[in-house]
């Protein structure tokens, strides 16, 4: 693939365009961290404040009326809402129940279970469950029918 870049003089006028033949994972992954940035969102554990990358965050649920973010081995806490922080996510972040938004990239695997609802295996071995009112999307995002 051939890239260009060309300097512009500010910001407003900054813009990309990618042209490909399909929209694969990794053109997806460009979109999403030029639309996102590697950004990431403002944690706190044990009193001090953490900034988590996107690229860490496993998923995130909402317990309580605490919003909790867990990472391969740790678990945050936000405060933002669920609904604002999947304002912030990228692409890959979507919910799989009202109180659960899972990071695609960290899912190994998916399953059904009875009554239409389906389980993810994560990549570090934790299991999610996925409403049967989410499933129809999980399978549109992840290409399976």
């Amino acid at each position: 693939m051939r890239v260009r870049f060309e300097q512009v003089e500010s910001r407003e006028k900054e813009s990309a365009l990618i042209r490909a033949t399909e929209k694969t994972a990794d053109i997806l992954n460009a979109i999403d961290l030029l639309e996102n940035g590697s950004g990431g969102i403002s944690v706190t554990k044990d009193r001090s404040t953490y900034f988590c990358k996107l690229t860490q965050i496993y998923y995130i649920e909402s317990v309580d009326k605490h919003t909790y973010v867990y990472t391969k081995g740790d678990c945050y806490e936000s405060r933002d809402r669920l609904y604002e922080l999947e304002e912030k996510l990228g692409i890959y972040y979507v919910r799989i129940s009202k109180s659960m938004i899972v990071n695609l990239r960290k899912v190994r695997n998916v399953s059904a279970e009875p009554g239409g609802r389906m389980v993810a295996v994560l990549l570090n071995d934790e299991r999610v469950i996925i409403s049967r009112n989410y499933v129809r999307e999980i399978k549109r995002r992840l290409g399976i029918q």
